[in-house]
C-alpha cells in the first residue's frame, strides 16, 4: 500500500496528493498545451520586484492637498506619494 500524502490544495481547490502531483508532472514532461494555461490576473509590477503596501496616516489638511494635487495631475494619490518619495529620497 502506497502512502498518498496530501500536500495542500491548489488555488483551484484541488487536493494535491502524491498521485495528483505525479500526474501533473507526467503531463508537464509530455509537454503542456499552452491553450490550457490561463493568465493570472493582477496588477502590473512596479520597479524591480513586487510592490509592498505601506499604510500611512495623514492629517486632513495634508490629505486634502494630496487629493487636490492628484486631481490636478489627473493621477492617483498613491502615484503622487510615490513621485514625492522618489524625489525626496533621490531614488530613480
Amino acid at each position: 500500500m502506497t502512502d498518498n500524502r496530501n500536500h495542500g490544495r491548489s488555488m483551484a481547490g484541488v487536493e494535491l496528493t502524491d498521485e495528483v502531483l505525479e500526474r501533473m508532472a507526467a503531463e508537464a514532461e509530455a509537454g503542456l498545451d499552452p491553450t490550457r494555461l490561463r493568465r493570472r490576473p493582477g496588477r502590473p509590477t512596479m520597479g524591480s520586484g513586487p510592490a509592498e503596501t505601506l499604510p500611512v496616516r495623514l492629517d486632513p489638511e495634508l490629505r486634502e492637498a494630496l487629493d487636490e494635487r492628484a486631481a490636478a495631475e489627473d493621477t492617483t494619490a498613491s502615484d503622487v506619494v510615490r513621485q514625492a518619495l522618489r524625489r525626496y529620497l533621490e531614488v530613480s
